[in-house]
């Protein structure tokens, strides 16, 4: 994903966010009646969601594996295999698999080989160069055997689209659609590339995924400012790691790393697979029991045990940039299964949750202090402790204190108890109208249900999520503001743009 643009990128983690706010389309009961769940001897769960509007089936695969869940030392290492999932099989995607496999063995051995050199206490820089050419050689060897793109080739053949994955702080998700009469073919290509991870063109990957956090951060100022607000706010928790990876970390990273990484987290019982469609949810149930049944089953993945210690006062940095200021804000809050969690994703929309909020008004319409605001709970991931953020970028000739000093009167107004009923309502309204968004299409539908399924235990928690913001109260919203919006819990980050800081230091001189 590229971030072109600061506003885009704004969009892209709202939208993001927004996808916590689920309303109502239908009742749960109509729901109840369409959804077959069953799970597989192995332990890998299926949901089944009856949507006969059109021939077309949508395919989700979450895997509850995520950022958070990577090794000290092999950050990225999740973002790395979802790439090499999109590589085929050892049936896709070669002309010769068993010479293939060979010489991938090799390629990994000599990478390892110049690894170690590199990274010895006295590293020889002949050996260096002489290992380096002979991993060259090896990815020559291996590149002979691979006939690019076949896995998804074979997908748009068939007619299939949206062919794509994610991987999040909390999970990685694949996912695409296919005619009705393809679905026997989702379940023989979705199987064998996880049963059997073929690991092709592995380091030409780690390339990829090298270029893309180039893009992200470190050629993107907004990139770069929120990679080190997460370093700066988390001192222990893995959600102050970057989910693209640290660069010395993708460089570390070998095949057999991600091979292990692999046999860790994707097995059947950490896997849930959500199926919304044209679908008759027997024949489901026997192409998975014939194509997933053989998925080995697994030890259950080690959890995350590190929990984030209290903040014990305000933490503050600035980075000066050849860019316009930018400011970003935020406070230590609660994973999703904490009864807090509804409040603050309802008190997010209420201070900047589109044009009619508090914020938005203000600053943008009124004032016109800013460019653009936004405030949103549940950034970066909310299976953990998570943080409710806001980012402002102020208009041209207003300084960052004054758009600080702004959020921060807002914010004791509702601490104060100034908030309405009104405001409070028509928050709930937009989650309301959140869930008619994201369940408007098959691959809403499986997106939405595998995530709660997953996470959550219940796909049924997408409405009861639902009917327990509906109980949130005013006082709800001003307890959780004192709570958790205090000046010790604060982590601020801002980028001064470096030819206003130059001249406001000649003038002091």
């Amino acid at each position: 994903m590229k971030f072109k643009s600061l506003f885009f990128t704004v969009s892209l983690v709202l939208l993001f966010l927004a996808s916590g706010f689920q309303a109502e389309a239908q009742s749960l009961e109509d729901f109840e009646e369409k959804v077959t769940e069953f799970t597989l001897d192995n332990g890998l769960t299926f949901l089944v969601i009856e949507r006969p509007i059109a021939p077309v089936v949508s395919f989700v695969t979450y895997v509850d594996v995520g950022g958070a869940n990577e090794p000290v030392g092999h950050t990225g290492i999740a973002h790395i295999f979802e790439h090499m999932a999109f590589k085929g099989t050892q049936y896709i995607g070669t002309n010769n698999w068993k010479k293939e496999k060979k010489a991938l063995d090799k390629l990994d051995q000599a990478y390892q080989m110049w690894l170690e050199e590199k990274y010895s206490p006295n590293p020889d820089s002949t050996q260096l160069s002489k290992l380096w050419e002979n991993f060259q050689q090896q990815q020559e060897e291996a590149k002979q055997y691979v006939v690019n793109n076949e896995f998804s080739q074979i997908i748009e053949r068939n007619g299939g689209t949206g062919l794509n994955a994610g991987t999040g702080a909390d999970q990685t998700v694949y996912f695409y659609s296919l005619p009705e009469n393809r679905t026997e073919l989702w379940f023989s290509l979705e199987s064998d590339r996880f049963k059997n991870p073929v690991f092709r063109e592995f380091y030409v990957e780690k390339e990829v995924v090298r270029e893309e956090r180039r893009m992200r951060t470190e050629s993107s100022p907004i990139g770069r400012l929120v990679e080190e607000f997460l370093s700066v706010a988390y001192t222990a928790h893995p959600y102050g790691r970057p989910v693209v990876g640290w660069d010395s970390d993708i460089t570390a990273t070998t095949m057999e790393d991600a091979r292990e990484f692999y046999n860790t987290y994707y097995v059947p019982n950490n896997i849930t697979i959500a199926i919304a469609g044209d679908v008759n949810p027997d024949n489901i149930k026997n192409l998975a029991k014939t194509y997933f049944g053989g998925l080995k089953e697994g030890p259950e993945p080690p959890p995350v045990y590190t929990k984030e210690p209290e903040q014990r006062g305000e933490r503050r940095f600035e980075m000066v940039e050849q860019n316009q200021p930018i400011y970003l804000m935020g406070y230590h809050t609660v994973p999703q299964d904490h009864p807090d969690f509804e409040a603050l994703q309802l008190l997010g929309s209420v201070i900047s949750g589109g044009r009619t909020s508090r914020l938005y008004k203000r600053m943008v319409e009124e004032e016109q202090t800013a460019l653009q605001v936004s405030a949103f709970n549940g950034f970066p991931g909310t299976k953990f402790e998570t943080m409710f953020m806001t980012l402002a970028v102020p208009n041209r000739g207003v300084s960052i204190d004054t758009v600080e000093t702004t959020i921060y009167e807002e914010i004791e107004k509702i601490k104060d108890g100034d908030i309405t009923q009104e405001e409070l309502e028509r928050a709930k309204t937009n989650a309301r109208a959140g869930l008619i968004r994201s369940l408007d299409s098959n691959s809403g539908l499986a997106r939405a249900f595998a995530s709660a399924e997953a996470q959550k235990g219940d796909w049924r928690s997408v409405f009861t999520d639902l009917e327990d913001l509906q109980q949130v109260t005013l006082d709800d919203l001003q307890r959780v503001a004192e709570t958790y919006f205090t000046q010790d819990n604060r982590t601020v980050g801002i980028i001064k743009n470096a030819e206003e800081t130059q001249e406001v230091a000649d003038a002091n001189q």
